[in-house]
C-alpha cells in the first residue's frame, strides 16, 4: 500500500502544477491566452488549399495559361515526363507552343502530406492531352513537390508515374 502511494503521489502532484491547472483557453506551458492557429494556417486549411491550387494548376495548363502557370512554378522547378526531364522554362515553352497540350485532367483520388514550408501532394489522375499530333489517354499519380515562400506555395517538382487504372493512393 506505502509503495502504491508513492508511486501516484509524483503523478499527483504533477496533475496540480500550475501549467496543469490553468484555465479553459490558457496555453498550459506560459499560464497565458491560448493563441488560436490561424484558420489559413491550419492544416487541414493548408492540406484543402493545396488541393484546390493542383486542381487549379491542371486547368492552366489545360488552357496554356503560362502566365499563371509561371507565377505558380518554381525558378528551379524540374518536370519529369515520360520522355525526358525538364526546367521550368522548356515546360512553360512546351505548354505554350501547344507540343504538350494538357487538354483535360481527371482527378480521382488526391492526398497531401505537409512538412514545414514543403507539400507533396500525389494525385491518381487521368490525364487526355494531345502529344506531338497525337490525342493521348494516360493513367498517372503524379507527384508535386511545393515549397512554401513569403506565405506562397511555389511548384517545385512534378513528376508523373504511368500506373494501372486500378492504382489506388494509401491514405
Amino acid at each position: 500500500m506505502l509503495r502504491t502511494q508513492l508511486l501516484i503521489l509524483p503523478l499527483i502532484c504533477l496533475l496540480f502544477t500550475p501549467a496543469a491547472i490553468s484555465a479553459p483557453g490558457q496555453d498550459k506551458q506560459t499560464n497565458h491566452p491560448a493563441t488560436p492557429q490561424k484558420a489559413e494556417d491550419s492544416p487541414l486549411s493548408q492540406t484543402n488549399q493545396l488541393i484546390a491550387l493542383s486542381k487549379q494548376k491542371w486547368q492552366w495548363m489545360a488552357d496554356k495559361n503560362v502566365s499563371r502557370l509561371s507565377a505558380l512554378f518554381h525558378t528551379e522547378a524540374k518536370f519529369v515526363h515520360m520522355s525526358g526531364t525538364w526546367n521550368t522554362a522548356r515546360e512553360l515553352e512546351i505548354i505554350e507552343s501547344g507540343s504538350i497540350w494538357y487538354k483535360n485532367t481527371v482527378v480521382h483520388d488526391t492526398d497531401v502530406e505537409i512538412t514545414g514550408n514543403t507539400a507533396v501532394v500525389w494525385s491518381r489522375i487521368t490525364l487526355e492531352a494531345h502529344v506531338r499530333g497525337n490525342d493521348v489517354a494516360n493513367e498517372f499519380t503524379a507527384t508535386e513537390v511545393y515549397v512554401k515562400s513569403a506565405g506562397n506555395w511555389a511548384l517545385l517538382a512534378l513528376t508523373f508515374s504511368s500506373v494501372r487504372d486500378s492504382h489506388t493512393i494509401e491514405h
